[in-house]
């Protein structure tokens, strides 16, 4: 992250707010390169930014570490590629206050090489503010999986006791929803706040046989880790059934998402069956809930179709990686 962390720390240091009032913490994940030297350069400049150095244990492990140090009232998980607009800390942080939220979410823009450090509407032009729990919220909205699109108040995350799972990928997906369930105050404001910048390199692009092979079976895992979360919703609430719904549309799409992943990998097909006897236990297979609201169109409806039977599965990934290999 040498080449990105400078922008991503200057953008925190760049929100108009007093030193005094907030904490940086750069958790250094065992990095190769400079970016370690980089951090250090910003703590001793910076009495309010802390360094924290450890052996690589993965993303969930690093984000647990920054977390058990944190002293802020409010706790927010940005990666280190990525930015915030100018300004935009204090507007969402007067909100977190003003409604005393456990949770608040707000708008990210996707970024290549363009720089866009202004926020397209610190004006105040955005939604109004609907306050509700967050199954109430699940059931709602389209929400996002990763971590980057929320600040989160972290006596409220202590007292739940949960936390990112550690050496899985998939960890923002299962501890967002997670903490969504135990939310009683949470929010989304229309603030064009975080920057995402696409890297070909990142993580979840990372194309080595043994990373992408996986990200499949820890896709697997978040849909069981799903199914015991929903297992643990309240009977009662009003709204119970439709976050089932949509937690249930996410869950199936671990499995989508994994048996897409299936067709470039490696694997072989004959583990296919067992990994969908076993999504069937927990009525994540077929893929029943998986079309609608959240995921359509005819690529997603056709490749539902062939995964839904079971005897086309096989050869179509066959004929599939044949393919494949001859293009790539």
């Amino acid at each position: 992250m040498e080449l990105y962390l400078q922008e991503c720390v200057d953008s925190i240091l760049n929100q108009n707010l007093s030193s005094s009032d907030y904490e940086i913490i750069i958790v250094n994940d065992e990095s190769k390169d400079s970016t370690l030297q980089i951090a250090h350069t910003y703590a001793s400049t910076h009495n309010h930014i802390k360094v924290l150095d450890k052996k690589n244990g993965g993303v969930g492990a690093a984000r647990n570490s920054g977390y058990d140090i944190a002293k802020g009232k409010y706790i927010y998980f940005l990666d280190p590629d990525d930015y915030l607009a100018k300004d935009t800390l204090p507007l969402l942080l007067s909100k977190l206050e003003e409604f005393n939220l456990d949770i608040l979410s707000f708008d990210s823009k996707s970024v290549f090489e363009k720089k866009y450090p202004i926020s397209d509407n610190l004006d105040g032009k955005f939604n109004e503010l609907k306050i509700s729990d967050g199954l109430t919220y699940i059931a709602n909205k389209k929400y996002h999986n990763e971590i980057w699109w929320f600040i989160i108040n972290r006596e409220f995350m202590q007292s739940t006791g949960i936390r990112f799972i550690e050496g899985k990928w998939m960890e923002d997906a299962i501890l967002t929803a997670e903490l969504f369930c135990e939310a009683k105050k949470m929010t989304h404001v229309s603030l064009d706040a975080h920057r995402y910048r696409i890297l070909p390199t990142s993580a979840m692009r990372n194309k080595s046989r043994e990373h992408y092979n996986k990200v499949i079976y820890d896709n697997a895992n978040a849909a069981h880790v799903y199914h015991n979360l929903m297992q643990r919703l309240p009977k009662t609430h009003e709204n119970t059934e439709a976050c089932l719904s949509r937690l249930k549309t996410r869950q199936q799409s671990f499995v989508f998402f994994l048996l897409v992943r299936l067709m470039k990998s490696d694997i072989s097909v004959s583990e296919i069956p067992k990994m969908l006897d076993g999504f069937k236990k927990i009525d994540a297979y077929p893929l029943k809930k998986f079309l609608g609201p959240d995921y359509h169109g005819f690529s997603y409806s056709f490749l539902v179709f062939i995964f839904n039977r079971k005897p086309l599965i096989n050869p179509f990934i066959k004929l599939f990686r044949s393919f494949y290999n001859l293009i790539k």
